[in-house]
């Protein structure tokens, strides 16, 4: 329920945590300036902080019914926009903390995503209604009609970076690209992926995406038509959690919960060299060094590695430190340091020439750093994160059991390849969407006490992080 801020060179807390949300911190963001920090929680407020005293500027932004999910600022930092659980997106004067306008209304369920245009004029966002909404920034009007095409929740929402078309995820399997003049879908649906869609990323020219699956294969489309490039690229033997452009474009890297990180050629995709081994689980983050010469990992396996990029060699030993897995991995912006999120609810900093952790851990009382970013002019690192707890409750009681204890019901806590988590007997349990079933994994985040007399168990969607779309599923999964 705070946030914490850090310099990025000698890894000391800069001030006090940033405290006065009283739920968990969903996003954050800081202004295009670097001067302010804002921040939107399961509170249902935004919050703006000074970025070099940790104050808190003005009063909590208040208007959201439900819990914020998205937050960002405009590009010329004037303005706040967040999105919500309630269905609705809110644009803020930055300075004043003021509404402005009306409240942007016509999603029937919760925002997922909310983003600006390059320009600034319009805001994009991305819902569990199965649609994208383009608004204009001025005056809160709808422009166009809904985005309609995906089948499930779209999880994310994205600008090209000429600004001409937005891209969307969702957990129908499918990418779609569409004109951001007109809204029309560019070309048909991004399809050949058979299971959900993990990661996305643009080419540093954005010509192309990339998209990595559960299905173990990444996919090139062009960005233009949305033709798939190429056939997929394949070699790993699980889902690819992460994926990323070199700075130069040519070459593509990929982690996967097979343990390895893979390289592709980004002009033909072929593989380039062998897999790059050492990690003793699953591969959850890969990034490049802003010069390209090497590749950082972040693993399950509770290590960060980096690597030669030319060759593939592993650069030093692992980075030792995190007592549970790293989730997310970044470099500074000149690269001399690299930076780590772990479920142990910790960032950690290291010296990318040494491999030597800087300083005392970057430790805060929120749950565990999904992901981290520098702030622009690469003094100070914030991180976001998301404790997506699930309740379990008895039928006779409905009274929620112990939320984070490990699971000592006869069941795994993992999911199948379509997201079902199971009984010892093969019954369906509960279905686990897309962007939370690494956190299934370690720590378990899952109970279900033991029931006498074979008692079945109903979840208890009441107070669930993520919406009443899953009691919808869950309904239509029993019949």
């Amino acid at each position: 329920m705070t946030i914490r801020i850090w310099d990025a060179e000698t890894g000391v807390i800069s001030g006090e945590p940033l405290k006065g949300h009283t739920g968990w911190v969903r996003s954050v963001a800081y202004s295009p300036d670097g001067q302010h920090i804002v921040s939107g929680s399961w509170d249902k407020t935004i919050r703006v902080w000074n970025a070099e005293t940790g104050a808190v500027v003005g009063t909590p932004l208040e208007g959201h019914s439900r819990g914020v999910t998205s937050v960002a600022y405009s590009p010329d930092g004037r303005h706040i926009i967040s999105g919500s659980y309630d269905s609705t997106i809110r644009i803020w004067d930055a300075e004043t903390g003021a509404a402005v306008g009306k409240t942007l209304e016509g999603h029937s369920k919760g925002v997922l995503s909310v983003a600006y245009s390059p320009d600034g004029r319009h805001i994009i966002s991305g819902s569990y209604d199965n649609t994208i909404r383009i608004w204009d920034a001025d005056t809160g009007a709808t422009v166009g009609k809904p985005l309609e095409g995906h089948s499930q929740g779209v999880s994310s929402v994205a600008y090209s970076p000429d600004g001409r078309h937005i891209t969307s995820g969702s957990y129908d399997n499918t990418i779609r690209i569409w004109d951001a003049e007109t809204g029309a879908a560019v070309g048909k649906p991004l399809e050949g992926h058979s299971e959900g869609v993990l990661s996305l990323a643009y080419s540093p020219d954005g010509r192309h995406i990339i998209s990595g699956s559960y299905d173990n294969t990444i996919r090139i489309w062009d960005a233009e038509t949305g033709a798939a490039v190429g056939k997929p690229l394949e070699g790993h033997s699980e889902g690819v959690w992460s994926v990323a452009y070199s700075p130069n474009g040519r070459h593509i890297i990929s982690g996967s919960y097979d343990n390895t990180i893979r390289i592709w050629d980004a002009e033909t995709g072929a593989a380039v060299g062998k897999p790059l081994e050492g990690h003793s689980e699953g591969v959850l983050s890969v990034a490049y060094s802003p010069d390209g010469r090497h590749i950082t990992s972040g693993s399950y396996d509770n290590t960060i590695r980096i690597w030669d990029a030319e060759t593939g060699a592993a650069v030093g030993k692992p980075l030792e430190g995190h007592s549970k897995a790293v989730r997310s991995v970044a470099y500074s912006p000149d690269g001399r340091h690299v930076i780590s999120g772990s479920y142990d609810n910790t960032i950690r900093i290291w010296d990318a020439g040494t491999n030597a952790g800087v300083g005392r851990p970057l430790e805060g009382e929120i749950a565990s750093a999904l992901s981290l970013v520098s702030s622009p002019n690469g003094e100070h690192i914030v991180s976001r994160s998301n404790s997506n707890i699930i309740r379990v409750s008895e039928p006779f009681s409905h009274q929620p059991s112990s939320s984070c204890d490990p699971p000592h019901a006869h069941f795994s806590s993992q999911p199948d390849s379509q997201g079902w988590v199971r009984d010892s007997d093969g019954g369906l349990l509960y279905w686990v969407p897309l962007d939370c079933r690494d956190g299934l994994h370690s720590p378990a985040l899952i109970t279900i006490p033991p029931t006498s007399h074979g008692r079945t168990v109903l979840l208890d969607f009441e107070d669930f992080a993520f919406g009443t779309a899953w009691t919808e599923i869950f309904n239509s999964a029993q019949g």
